[in-house]
């Protein structure tokens, strides 16, 4: 009965994170017309609440002929000398997540792969994750989080509403953005 209790306490404790922290990202999208603002602030919010130490966002350009992911924002990666780097639908994993419209899960991270690195040392990370941004079926962007620690069952479960989310907030992008008729 303890056990029961204990285990029902813990699911509705992740069920009320789980709430909480799509709320927040709801409110903070609520109104934001620049699609640049948002990637960096989903990013800049995402990465603490999920403990990824490094991420990267990039968006589906389909202007023109050749369909390519442009990143739009990173956190805590090569900064903002990246921004407008360009990936083939299919190249790497990211790519390759545009493709099939699923995420992807890396453990055991090889050293040399990736490193996360701060002013006092560097280090692989744990795990990374690749996850689409779909809306209505069509791949709008590519979201990878890279991790000291594993994504809990939690995580990943709220990444999975969060890029749906994300996705859907698309209309609300100003026409005037570039990227507004691909993202």
């Amino acid at each position: 009965m303890i056990r029961n209790l204990r285990d029902t306490t813990r699911k509705n404790t992740e069920q009320d994170w789980l709430k909480t922290n799509l709320a927040k990202f709801s409110r903070m999208l609520q109104g934001q017309k620049d699609l640049n603002t948002v990637g960096r602030l989903i990013l800049a919010e995402l990465a603490p609440v999920v403990a990824a130490q490094r991420a990267v966002f990039g968006v589906l350009d389909a202007s023109r002929e050749r369909r390519r992911l442009t990143l739009l924002a990173s956190y805590g990666s090569k900064g903002q000398s990246a921004i407008g780097s360009q990936l083939e639908l299919g190249e790497g994993l990211v790519g390759q997540c545009a493709v099939e419209k699923e995420k992807i899960l890396l453990s055991k991270v090889p050293l040399g792969y990736i490193t996360i690195f701060s002013g006092l040392g560097a280090a692989p990370p744990q795990n990374i994750l690749v996850l689409p941004v779909v809306f209505e079926g069509q791949v709008k962007g590519v979201l990878e989080l890279a991790s000291f620690e594993r994504f809990s069952p939690t995580h990943e479960a709220f990444l999975d509403q969060l890029t749906e989310s994300i996705g859907i907030k698309r209309k609300d992008f100003h026409q005037g953005n570039r990227y507004f008729h691909h993202f």
